[in-house]
């Protein structure tokens, strides 16, 4: 998917981009695998706000997304490429032989009329979902399971993909898009291909008003702040703070570790991402 540039007519539009989009089949979703969708704005159960610098947005509508892929041997065309505006992939519309249609998400060169099926004796091509004992080493993969069952947590971002480095017992070794090396369990389904829609990242917004449509609001540096509202607010004339970088609460916010401490996951990393 290509990036589109605008004349000059205005400011905004001489750096404003958008994706061209050709890729994409339909524009509108397929109503039953469709929810709605509550904006919270960053407020957590309590109604306290922790998340800043959430809230408006065009309204949207939720897709149910196939993450667990366990229609198994069950073979699936693909009727559709559709933009999903609740994640940065687009996602791809699936027509199984027994009549089921579920979204998945759509990976690189990923077309209308292809066919993929999931299950241990699947065919190693993109877009189908295998356990990793089955997947060589090397094979670039994506959406992929940490417990057996649970469906795709990791790998799910626009242009993202990991790769299988080794295997060893009933563990595969795989490096993940940030550097880190981690073990998973051989059982564990992934996708074969990388998430398509590789240009999102190179986007140029252009203008604040289509970041609110985002759901993205302001940012006020904390040293214009006063006192009362960051701890790097106040002083006289333009002061720099006078500290490290901190967060409104305090808290460090440039290289401070903040990961909690989680005995089994932290055992399964192998290498970390720095």
């Amino acid at each position: 998917m290509g990036i589109k540039k605008f004349k000059p007519v205005t400011n905004t539009r001489r750096y404003q981009t958008v994706l061209s989009k050709e890729e994409i089949t339909s524009d509108k979703p397929y109503k039953p695998l469709c929810t709605g969708k509550k904006e919270f704005a960053g407020r957590g159960h309590n109604g306290k706000i922790s998340v800043r610098r959430r809230g408006g947005g065009h309204k949207q509508k939720y897709r149910i997304i196939d993450f667990k892929r366990d229609k198994f041997d069950i073979p699936g065309r693909v009727t559709s490429i559709e933009h999903d505006p609740n994640r940065s992939a687009n996602i791809a519309l699936v027509a199984y032989a027994d009549g089921e249609k579920r979204y998945i998400i759509a990976p690189n060169s990923l077309r209308v009329g292809d066919t993929i099926v999931s299950g241990g004796n699947a065919e190693f091509k993109v877009g189908n979902s295998l356990p990793l004992k089955n997947i060589p080493v090397g094979t670039d993969i994506y959406n992929i399971e940490l417990h057996r069952g649970k469906g795709g947590q990791i790998v799910r971002s626009a242009g993202t993909s990991a790769q299988i480095a080794a295997r060893e017992g009933d563990y595969c070794m795989v490096k993940l898009p940030s550097g880190e090396i981690r073990k998973v369990n051989k059982e564990c389904f992934a996708t074969i291909g990388e998430v398509g829609n590789k240009d999102h990242v190179n986007v140029t917004i252009g203008k604040a008003g289509r970041s609110r449509w985002l759901n993205r609001r302001p940012k006020v540096r904390g040293v214009a702040m006063n006192p009362v509202d960051h701890p790097l607010g106040g002083g006289e004339g333009k002061s720099s703070g006078g500290r490290h970088p901190v967060s409104p609460t305090g808290m460090p916010t440039k290289g401070f570790k903040t990961r909690k401490k989680k005995k089994y996951s932290n055992s399964m990393i192998i290498k970390r991402r720095k």
